[in-house]
Formats: C-alpha cells, sequence, structure tokens
C-alpha cells in the first residue's frame, strides 16, 4: 500500500462504516473514498428500530421524505448536508461477493452488474445479519435492518398477541415496544435466565421481573422446536411437547457476520466467522481494517479477544482504525475501549459498561433491584470487570474512570462507598 492511500474502500454502509469514512476525511484524507452498502438505504442508525420506530414515536412530519421510516429523527445518524460534504463515492444496493487481495480489488454485484473496486487501503465494515428461524411461515419476523422494521410495524398495527423467541437485548426491546402498543405479550426463552452470555444470572433476574411488572409472560427454560401452521405461523413449539398460540412472532437469535465474502482472500476469520484483527484494528492481509460487529481483536484488559456487537464500539472503532490506517506503521495506536451499551425499556436505561458476564461477585452499591433503580458492580478474579445501571444514568457513568484504569474489587466498593 502507498504511505499515503490515494483510493480507501469502505465496505459497509452502517454505522462504523459511516463513522470510518467520516473519520477518514476528518483526518485529512482527500483520496477517493467509496462506501459500499447492501441495502437500499441510506446509513442510519439501527439501534431505534427495536423502540422508536416499532412504535411510532419520534416521527418528523417536515422531513419531506417519502415514506414514514424516512422521517424517523431517530434514525439519523448524519444530517444530508453532512454526508454530501464527506465527498463519498456511495453505492447502495451493492454487496461484495468477493476480495481479490493481490489486485486490491473488492468484486460486488450491484444495479448495474458486476465491478470491480480497486483499493489502496480497505475498512470491512458488513457487520451481521440476524439469524433465522428454520421456517418460511408468514407471520414469522427477524429484526435487524430497516425493511424488517418496517414489515414488522406494519403487522404490529394489526396485532393483538405477540411471541417473541430470545430474550436478548432485541428481544427485550421488541416486548417493551410491543407492550407500549397495547398487545399481550410471551417472551420465550431456552436458557434459566436472560442475557446469560451478557450479564450475571442475578442481574438477569432483576431484568426479567422488569418484563413481568409490565405484565409480560415471560417463561425460561423454554426452549422453541418448531413454528407451525397452514402458510402462516399459529403456534411455537415447545422443547416439552407443548405449543404456544402464536399469530405472530419475533425471533431474537442472535447474529451473524457478513464476511462470506472474504473467504480465500487471505483475512483470517475467526471460527464464528469473525475477522481476527490485531490491536490496532488491522487484519492479517496489509492495509485492509475491520470495524463494528465482526471485528474481533485482543482487548489487555478483559484477557483474550473479544468482539462487540454495540452502537458505541462501531464509532469508538472507526475512529481508531481511521486513525491507524492513515497514520503508518510509528503513528499507530491500539484500540482498548471501555465496552459501553445501552437499552431503553419501558421508559427506563440499562447500562452496562465492561463486561458483565462470567460475574464471581455481584455488588448492588447503589438503590435496589426491589425499587428498579440500582447501580451493580460486577467483578471476577478479584478484580472490576463490569458495572450495570438501572435508570441511574449519571451515577453508572461517574464509575467510568474505575474500568479505565486496573481496578481491585476492594478498591472499586470503597470508591462506591466514598461516592456522594
Amino acid at each position: 500500500m502507498p504511505s499515503t492511500p490515494e483510493d480507501i474502500v469502505v465496505v459497509g454502509a452502517g454505522m462504523a462504516g459511516l463513522h470510518t469514512a467520516r473519520a477518514l476525511r476528518e483526518r485529512g484524507f482527500e483520496g477517493r473514498l467509496t462506501l459500499v452498502g447492501e441495502e437500499a438505504h441510506g446509513p442510519y442508525s439501527r439501534p431505534p428500530l427495536s423502540k422508536e420506530v416499532l412504535t411510532g414515536t419520534g416521527l418528523d412530519p417536515a422531513a419531506g421524505a417519502p415514506g414514514w421510516l424516512a422521517g424517523h429523527r431517530a434514525l439519523r445518524l448524519l444530517d444530508e448536508e453532512a454526508v454530501a460534504g464527506l465527498d463519498l463515492d456511495f453505492r447502495p444496493r451493492t454487496r461484495a461477493v468477493e476480495l481479490d487481495t493481490a489486485s486490491r480489488k473488492v468484486l460486488v454485484e450491484g444495479p448495474q452488474g458486476p465491478d470491480a473496486i480497486a483499493y489502496d487501503g480497505l475498512v470491512v465494515a458488513t457487520g451481521t445479519r440476524a439469524r433465522r428461524p428454520g421456517t418460511d411461515l408468514a407471520g414469522v419476523h427477524v429484526l435487524r435492518t430497516l425493511d424488517d422494521a418496517e414489515a414488522l410495524q406494519a403487522e404490529l398495527a394489526r396485532a393483538t398477541r405477540l411471541v417473541v423467541v430470545g430474550a436478548g437485548f432485541v428481544g427485550a426491546e421488541v416486548a417493551a415496544s410491543a407492550r407500549a402498543l397495547g398487545l399481550e405479550v410471551v417472551l420465550l426463552e431456552a436458557s434459566p435466565t436472560p442475557l446469560a452470555r451478557v450479564v450475571d444470572p442475578r442481574i438477569g433476574r432483576v431484568l426479567t421481573d422488569l418484563h413481568r411488572d409490565h405484565g409480560v409472560d415471560v417463561r425460561t427454560g423454554a426452549a422453541v422446536t418448531g413454528y407451525e401452521g397452514p402458510g402462516r405461523v399459529e403456534r411455537v413449539r415447545l422443547a416439552d411437547g407443548t405449543a404456544v398460540a402464536a399469530p405472530l412472532v419475533v425471533a431474537g437469535l442472535g447474529a451473524d457476520p457478513n464476511t462470506e465474502w472474504l473467504r480465500g482472500s487471505g483475512v483470517e476469520l475467526a471460527p464464528d466467522g469473525s475477522v481476527v484483527c490485531d490491536e490496532y484494528s488491522a487484519t492479517t492481509v496489509p492495509g485492509v481494517y475491520a470495524v463494528g460487529d465482526l471485528a474481533n481483536w485482543p482487548h489487555p484488559r478483559y484477557g483474550g479477544r473479544i468482539r462487540l456487537e454495540h452502537w458505541t464500539n462501531a464509532a469508538e472503532q472507526a475512529e481508531a482504525a481511521a486513525h491507524n490506517l492513515l497514520a503508518g506503521e510509528e503513528g499507530r495506536r491500539p484500540f482498548t475501549p471501555v465496552p459501553y451499551f445501552w437499552s431503553d425499556q419501558y421508559g427506563m436505561k440499562v447500562q452496562l459498561l465492561g463486561q458483565g458476564a462470567p460475574a464471581d461477585e455481584v455488588a448492588f452499591v447503589h438503590g435496589s433491584p426491589e425499587d428498579r433503580k440500582f447501580v451493580a458492580f460486577l467483578g471476577r478474579g478479584g478484580m472490576l470487570t463490569g458495572i450495570l445501571g438501572l435508570r441511574s444514568t449519571p451515577r453508572t457513568m461517574r464509575y467510568r474512570a474505575l474500568l479505565e484504569r486496573t481496578t481491585t474489587w476492594e478498591d472499586a466498593l470503597a470508591a462506591a462507598g466514598s461516592a456522594p
């Protein structure tokens, strides 16, 4: 790659891709900048899809664009003038199909047919796709894209009952949105507690009770084995042989990286399909970086490699990769963020800093689970590893500095005890 790239291609036009493009321009890159996006829409923010978009809140009638979703304030990442100022060669409805690292070209399929886009520097930001249930019955939805949200919202508007399969954050947010719309909601989770991979069960139980407080029929240990109906879903079959009436279903079963197009390119992929990076977000191929949901990199504070499917990580890693792509070997900086995630449910904000699981220790240092308002510390191996807050934004964020440095469990509790 030339010491100063002239042609940079960003594949993926989501949060991570757009922020990479903006960061490159802010750092003085003046060459050709191509942004490739598989969807027909321009870049938009995904977190509102499960909340404001489904409930119809935050609409902007003055937006002037056709379709109520296009006029949704919450979806905007940048205004049109700011995007125009990036001087992008933006290619919507264009899918990357292969990476030829020998000739430094991205092979794509778009509205005009196949094409090969040359690059000096490449940023992989193709993200993930929703893992789909094994059925083609009508009425069974996933939620990952704007089109998914539009299809689901249309059905929610005339539905009275919804079954959500999977009590991860997407499933939980959909359940909360459906309750806000007045639907009867059943939330099915195969694990003993929701969010088992994300937070300790002692926290997961509190978040489960939050749904029950708002009238959701939460069933844990309920593994789904099938979806039944004559052309449209009518029932969800469980592993214990029982069935749940389900005229409308949302399956929140996790996500898989969109990285098949990288196979055979020399870019190393982990067993889960994520892109293996170093601490600078660089892949195993010179000049190729990866950012966002699909990036897998070593983090010194958490031991081993991590991958984060968070809005904030997409933005922060985009900034880091843009800097490192332009800085050269001597100017690169390792990417060692404090992971941060939030979720809005029933008008309450859940925030997680660091890692919430696994945890040896859990301490509620402010408030209480019974009041549904608290800050909890989570620890492992005698060290503070995570902080979770419910309806406690200022206090939760106040402790972020404890995770930016190495903090023992005892020191963390002492800091909480001295805090106002």
